[in-house]
């Protein structure tokens, strides 16, 4: 918790005035009870009018005084509550942007959505009560006590009596629920993640007819949560029965005994009312400090979810100080795999081992290999998104860890395997790759991946509007946006990682006839699993289960690669080698 205290210091105005007023009203309302001794004895008793009215006008300036700080706490909690809130999501945003695959991978896309989202709203809730009810219902519980003590002590051996009992009633419901609270989270982010795979996957799941296996799969996990939500609710739900009728019970002694003492002469009948309204009070305050209580533990389970994303350190840091040298001997190869092995977290197996090549700078490179065989691992290694298990990725010579990591970012285009999109026009989208790219650039950029034929026959042309996900284009066009948006910030390498599996052969020619005419300082990479887009390639990198099968041109590899052969084997009826 102290690592989120960072996140209050700005409203250190708001909580500590906020608890003041909340204590101030609660000052008011403890003191009430006793004024209506005086109204009860001493103007109903002796049927002063006059007396009567001016304590009430003294009763209704302090409930208005109350109402007024009551207001003005909620005002400050607010304020404080959704600032930390504000403050702490635009602080998770940010570490999450600096964590690898790696880590996303670990916690899960939909467990760092309910973290950013459900338990930084728990933790505000959290606050909120902290500033408005932490200092006021212990003040109730104790100045009540004390109170009802000083009217009469004899008779405060009923409440002495009760709170044990009503104590005890709190912890064993407490005892079974809080355990509940963070099954129910967690059965949360599992139902999460199964509506996130639906609303991303809905096209895949339609066209393989398993609408109604996946209705049945939510419909059981949302059953789940809502079982466990139930049965932790039906726990909750005995707080205020059980505590109602043990405070009617300790109502009715104070009653009972309360009227005995009256007779006998040692308490009044405004005494024993105001009793009453103080054992009352501090039975109320008991039930609202044991949903404080659960408010806090759900806090704190959010608290250990929100500090673990905080506090994880990500396995790629950037200390290096190195700049990407444009004017570097071109003998030096632009990207060299020394002996480069790489195993994702927790797997027994190295997905790439002991890969060794060179590439020169301008060379246009085709990866290819079967599913499974490394092609993206061993791309995803070049801008760094993973980190090498074994050996060293060099730029120019010098290892990829050594790099700043703005000299990445600007010098390497990625094209991703899944094209995606964002909501926008697509010259916005475009530009995701320059933000000051003119309209020029963006229009060329477009040209040079395929992408202006079908945006200049859109009514609205570059200011077309694309839906989430890019779901009102084909996925031939969101291939060629994606590749226009990596072209557009002029890369020294540009990676595309099957992004033209989409593409008709004739397109897939024309890119890269486009691309071999318009950016011959560009080193261009290309995953892919057809032979007519890498057979023209400077250089072909075959690759089979992880290992380097072959390296060359398409000529050499026909003679010395049998993995390569096997390929062009398999794809000779669709295209002449």
């Amino acid at each position: 918790m102290k690592y989120l205290l960072k996140f209050v210091k700005p409203y250190k105005r708001q909580v500590t005035l906020g608890p003041i007023f909340k204590l101030l009203e609660a000052v008011f309302e403890i003191s009430i009870p006793t004024i209506m001794i005086f109204i009860t004895d001493k103007g109903i008793g002796t049927k002063n009018i006059n007396y009567i009215f001016e304590i009430g006008l003294i009763m209704l300036s302090m409930a208005i005084l109350g109402v007024l700080s009551s207001f003005t706490c909620q005002y400050f909690a607010s304020i404080a509550s959704q600032g930390f809130g504000t403050a702490l999501r635009n602080e998770m945003f940010k570490k999450i942007g600096t964590f690898s695959y790696n880590e996303i991978d670990d916690f899960g896309t939909p467990s760092l959505i309910n973290r950013v989202t459900n338990d930084v709203n728990q933790l505000q809730l959290g606050l909120a009560m902290l500033i408005r009810l932490a200092i006021r219902v212990p003040f109730l519980c104790i100045g009540g006590i004390i109170m009802a003590m000083y009217l009469d002590v004899k008779l405060s051996l009923i409440m002495y009596l009760s709170i044990p009992f009503f104590a005890f009633a709190i912890y064993l419901i407490m005892n079974k629920s809080l355990p509940l609270y963070k099954v129910v989270q967690r059965k949360l982010d599992k139902l999460s993640l199964i509506l996130r795979e639906n609303l991303s996957g809905v096209r895949v799941i339609r066209a393989f007819s398993r609408v109604e296996g996946e209705k049945v799969r939510f419909r059981e996990s949302n059953e789940e949560l809502a079982s466990t939500a139930i049965k932790v609710g039906k726990i909750s739900a005995l707080m205020n029965p059980v505590t109602s009728v043990i405070m009617n019970f300790a109502l009715m002694a104070v009653i009972w005994f309360g009227g005995i003492r009256v007779n006998v002469g040692g308490m009044t009948t405004g005494q024993v009312i105001a009793y009453i309204n103080y054992i009352n009070m501090v039975l109320s305050a008991l039930i609202v400090l044991a949903s404080l209580i659960v408010t806090f533990t759900k806090a704190a389970a959010s608290t250990a979810r929100v500090n673990e994303v905080l506090r994880t350190e990500p396995s790629i840091k950037y200390s290096g100080n190195s700049e990407f040298s444009k004017n570097i001997n071109k003998d030096i190869p632009i990207i060299k795999f020394d002996n480069v092995s790489f195993s994702y977290k927790g797997s027994k197996e190295d997905a790439i081992s002991n890969i060794s090549f060179e590439i020169k700078r301008g060379q246009m490179v085709g990866i290819i290999g079967g599913t499974g065989s490394g092609k993206t691992t061993l791309v995803n290694l070049i801008p760094r998104l993973y980190d090498t298990s074994k050996g060293n990725v060099l730029l120019n010579g010098i290892n990829v860890k050594d790099y700043y990591k703005k000299e990445i970012d600007n010098n390497i285009g990625l094209v991703p395997q899944k094209a995606v999109l964002f909501t926008g026009t697509v010259s916005e989208n475009i530009r995701w790759g320059s933000q000051n790219a003119s309209m020029g650039e963006v229009k060329k950029a477009a040209e040079i991946g395929m992408a202006a034929d079908f945006i200049e026959k859109m009514p609205e042309k570059y200011d077309t509007y694309i839906s989430q996900g890019g779901v009102n284009f084909s996925g031939g066009q969101k291939q060629r946006l994606t590749i226009a948006r990596a072209l557009v910030k002029k890369p020294e390498i540009l990676i595309m990682d099957d992004s033209l599996s989409a593409l008709d052969y004739a397109t897939d020619a024309a890119l890269r006839k486009a691309l071999k005419e318009n950016s011959s300082d560009t080193t261009v990479i290309m995953v892919t699993q057809r032979i007519s887009t890498v057979k023209d390639a400077d250089l072909i990198i075959v690759l089979d289960d992880g290992k380097l099968a072959g390296v060359g041109n398409h000529e050499q590899l026909l003679k010395e690669s049998e993995v390569y052969r096997e390929i062009c084997s398999s794809q000779i009826t669709k295209e002449a080698m």
